[in-house]
C-alpha cells in the first residue's frame, strides 16, 4: 500500500482475491511449483505462505507476482508467478506496453480469478524451502535469478534458481544452519561501492548473512550477530531499507519470539570496512507484538519510508522505517477477515504514490490486497 506520507493511521481498502484449480492445495516443501494463468490479458492472483512483487520496468508492464516456497519466471509476453504447492499468480497484457489503464480499471482486473495450471516445477532442495527474492539483471531480464532459501538445521543453504527452474549449483551457499528468510536490495552504495546484496537470517546461528550478488560471495566474515546472542529469539524475518535521502543500509530483523514491550523488531545500519567486510550497527529496537504467535514477515516501503510486519493471527503493523523517525505505531490493520495466520507481504510499486500492499491469507489461501 503507498499514499501519501502525511496519511498514517486510515484503514486501507481491502480486496480478496480466491486461489482455484490450486493443485487440491497440496504443499511441496522441497520443491516450487509454478502456474501459469490460461488467459494472457488479466492479472490473476492466487494464494500461500508468502508473498512477493515483481515491477518489470524494461517491459512497461506491472506484473505482481505471488510465491508460496518460491521462484517466479520470466517470459516475454507474461511473467509466471512462482509458487509452491498451493498457487500463484500470472501475466500482464502485452498492450500495456502501449497504454497504461488508470488505476480504478487495474483495481478491476485484481478482482478476476483464474484456474491456474502447472508450468514449472523447480529442482528441489535438501529440506524445506521457506523464502524467496529476485534478483533482476539490470540490463538482460532472462539472465535474471530467484535466491531462496532452505531450512536444514545443519546443512541448510541458500539456492540459486535459474529462470529454467534449476538450481544453480555454483552461485548457492552450502553448508548453513537453518536459513530463513532472504531479501535483495540492488545498487546500494557501501563502502564507496555500489552494489547488490543479498541478506538472509541464519536462525541456528543468530546471524544475518550477506553476500554480494550476483555471485553470491559471502561478504560478511562470518555473518554479522544479533539480538545480542539472545538465544530464545532466533532471527527469523529479515528486510532491507534504503533511506532515500542519504542512501544508508538498513536491515529489520524479527525473531522467532520476542518481548510485548514495544520492542520486538532490531534495526540494523550496514556499513562496509576498508577490507569489504560488511558490518551491522544496532540504530533501534521498535514494534509492538500481540504475544500470540510469531512475526516473520516483513516488507519495507522505501520511496514512502514505512515498514509492514504480520503479526500473525492479529493483523499488519505499520511504523516508519526510519530508524531517526517516531516508534510510534501508525497502523493496526486486516484485523478480521483472515482465516488464521497472517503470513507473507510484500509491496507492489503502481507509481510514485500509490501502489498495492499484498497479504497472504494462508488458511484462506488467498492472497488479500490493500490500496
Amino acid at each position: 500500500m503507498r499514499e501519501s506520507r502525511r496519511s498514517t493511521s486510515a484503514s486501507p481498502e481491502r480486496t480478496a482475491l480466491d486461489v482455484k484449480g490450486a493443485a487440491g492445495g497440496s504443499r511441496e516443501s522441497d520443491r516450487i511449483v509454478t502456474y501459469l494463468s490460461r488467459r494472457r490479458d488479466d492479472l490473476t492472483i492466487g494464494g500461500g505462505e508468502g508473498v512477493a512483487v515483481f515491477n518489470v520496468s524494461d517491459w512497461r508492464c506491472h506484473v505482481v507476482s505471488i510465491h508460496f516456497l518460491g521462484l517466479e519466471i520470466m517470459r516475454k509476453r507474461a511473467v509466471v508467478a512462482v509458487i509452491g504447492g498451493c498457487v500463484v499468480v500470472a501475466a500482464c497484457d502485452p498492450r500495456a506496453s502501449r497504454e497504461r489503464q488508470p488505476l480504478s480499471q487495474r483495481t478491476e482486473a485484481l478482482r478476476w480469478t483464474d484456474t491456474l495450471v502447472p508450468a514449472v516445477i523447480t529442482d528441489s532442495v535438501r529440506y524445506d524451502s521457506d523464502d524467496p527474492a529476485i534478483w533482476v539483471h539490470p540490463t538482460n531480464p532472462s539472465a535474471s535469478f530467484i535466491v531462496g532459501t532452505d531450512k536444514g538445521d545443519i546443512d541448510g543453504g541458500v539456492y540459486v534458481f535459474g529462470l529454467d527452474g534449476r538450481i544453480d549449483r555454483a552461485r548457492s551457499v552450502s553448508p548453513l544452519r537453518r536459513m530463513n528468510n532472504v531479501d535483495v536490495a540492488q545498487r546500494v552504495v557501501l563502502g564507496g561501492d555500489t552494489i547488490d546484496i543479498a541478506v538472509a537470517t541464519e536462525r541456528n546461528r543468530q546471524r544475518l548473512r550477506v553476500f554480494l550478488l550476483p555471485d553470491m560471495r559471502p561478504i560478511d566474515d562470518g555473518g554479522i550477530p544479533v539480538f545480542d546472542g539472545d538465544t530464545t529469539r532466533a532471527p527469523m524475518g529479515v528486510a532491507l531499507y534504503r533511506r532515500p535521502t542519504d542512501g544508508a543500509v538498513f536491515v529489520v530483523v524479527g525473531g522467532k519470539s520476542g518481548p510485548t514491550d514495544g520492542t520486538y523488531l532490531w534495526q540494523y545500519r550496514l556499513q562496509r570496512d576498508v577490507l569489504g567486510v560488511v558490518r551491522g550497527e544496532k540504530v533501534r529496537a521498535f514494534g509492538n507484538y500481540s504475544g500470540q504467535k510469531e512475526i516473520e514477515a516483513i516488507a519495507v516501503d522505501d520511496a514512502l519510508g514505512y515498514v509492514y510486519y504480520s503479526d500473525e493471527g492479529v493483523g499488519v503493523r505499520k511504523y516508519f522505517a526510519d530508524p531517526d523517525s517516531s516508534g510510534v505505531e501508525l497502523a493496526l490493520f486486516a484485523t478480521s477477515g483472515v482465516v488464521e495466520d497472517h503470513e507473507g507481504i510484500a509491496i507492489y510499486e503502481v507509481d510514485a504514490r500509490t501502489g498495492y500492499l499484498l497479504l497472504s491469507d494462508q488458511q484462506g489461501g488467498r492472497v488479500q490486497l490493500f490500496a
